[in-house]
C-alpha cells in the first residue's frame, strides 16, 4: 500500500532506517564498531584540546554543551546539532567533527538538547534556540566575534539546522539581531517528516502526519538570505538525496545561495569522517563558507 510518494512502509524503512541499511551491506562497518570508533576518536580529542565539558546553557538535565575554542578569540563559532532521529545520541559521540575547525580558527559548540519521546518534536527547536541565543549573550567568556555565528548539523541535526535558519530570532529574543547565523550548513537533514511517521523510527517521536507537517522545514522558509551550502553521502538512500535537493531548491533564490553538495561514495556516517579531515573537499567547502560567508 502506498502511504508516500508511492512508497509502501517496507520502502520507507529501507529508506530511512540506516543503521539497518549499513549492517546489511557486507563491504560496511556494522554501525556498533563506527559508534566505538567516534566515541574513543571523540575521548581523546576532548583532552587533548582541552575543551569546556558540559557548561550549562539552561537549567535542564540536557541543556549542556561542550565548547572547543580555536584559540582565536575574534574568529567564528560553529554550532554543531547532533543526530539520532530526535530519540538518541550524545554530543560526547561527535567532538571529533570539531577537530579540523579548531585547527584553522573556528571554535565549535557541540549541544545536548531533550529527546523524544520525553518531549515532543515541537518543543525540540525552542531548546535548540535557547543554546544558540545563550552562546550569542555568552560570547565574552567563550572567545568568539558573536557577529561571526554558523549552524549545522547531521540528520536530524540537519533538520534542526533549517529550523534554526527559519528563526525569527528577535521574536524568540528582542535582544537578538534578524541575522544572526550567518550561514547554515545542514547534513544529510530530513527536512520533510512525513515519511518518518510510517516508520519504526517513529517509536520516539510518535508523531502523527499534522504534527510532521508543522515542523517540517520545507514548509517553513528561511527567515534571511544567509547562505547554505546542503550536503549528503554520495552512498546515501535515494530519499535522502532526494530530501536535500528539494530543500535546495525550494528555498534558493537570486539573493538566497543554497549549494547542494554530495559527498562522493559515503554513507550517512562515514560522510562525518570526512568533514572532520581539513584535506577533504567537504571541509574545505565548509570552511570557505564559514570564513567567507560566500558560496
Amino acid at each position: 500500500m502506498s502511504l508516500y510518494k508511492g512508497m509502501d512502509a517496507d520502502t520507507l524503512e529501507a529508506e530511512y532506517h540506516l543503521t539497518k541499511r549499513r549492517d546489511a551491506d557486507p563491504a560496511l562497518e556494522d554501525f556498533p564498531i563506527v559508534v566505538d570508533r567516534w566515541l574513543a576518536r571523540s575521548a581523546q580529542h576532548r583532552e587533548a584540546s582541552g575543551a569546556r565539558i558540559d557548561i550549562p546553557y539552561g537549567n535542564g538535565e540536557r541543556e549542556k554543551l561542550d565548547y572547543f575554542y580555536s584559540g582565536d578569540a575574534k574568529g567564528p563559532l560553529l554550532f554543531y546539532i547532533h543526530g539520532g532521529y530526535w530519540q538518541r545520541g550524545d554530543k560526547s559521540m561527535y567532538s571529533f567533527v570539531t577537530e579540523a575547525f579548531i585547527k584553522h580558527g573556528i571554535s565549535v559548540a557541540v549541544i545536548n538538547y531533550n529527546l523524544t519521546p520525553t518531549v515532543r518534536m515541537g518543543q525540540i527547536p525552542p531548546q535548540i534556540r535557547k543554546a544558540v541565543a545563550w552562546c550569542y549573550h555568552n560570547s565574552n567568556d567563550l572567545q568568539f566575534d558573536r557577529d561571526q555565528i554558523h549552524v549545522s548539523g547531521h540528520s536530524a541535526g540537519g533538520h534542526l539546522t533549517a529550523m534554526m535558519m527559519a528563526t525569527d530570532w528577535p521574536l524568540f529574543d528582542n535582544r537578538l539581531p534578524i541575522d544572526l547565523v550567518k550561514t547554515g550548513i545542514p547534513i544529510s537533514g530530513v527536512f520533510e517528516l512525513e515519511p518518518i511517521v510510517h516508520t519504526s523510527l517513529n517509536e520516539g517521536p510518535q508523531m502523527d502526519i499534522d504534527e510532521a507537517i508543522t515542523e517540517s522545514p520545507t514548509f517553513i522558509p528561511p527567515v534571511t538570505n544567509a547562505p547554505q551550502l546542503v550536503v549528503y553521502g554520495g552512498g546515501e538512500s535515494a530519499e535522502f538525496h532526494r530530501q536535500s535537493k528539494d530543500y535546495a531548491e525550494k528555498f534558493r533564490t537570486a539573493e538566497r545561495k543554497m549549494e547542494v553538495y554530495e559527498v562522493p561514495i559515503y554513507d550517512h556516517f562515514e560522510e562525518l569522517e570526512r568533514l572532520a579531515e581539513d584535506d577533504s573537499v567537504f571541509f574545505e567547502k565548509t570552511h570557505q563558507l564559514i570564513t567567507t560567508q560566500q558560496l
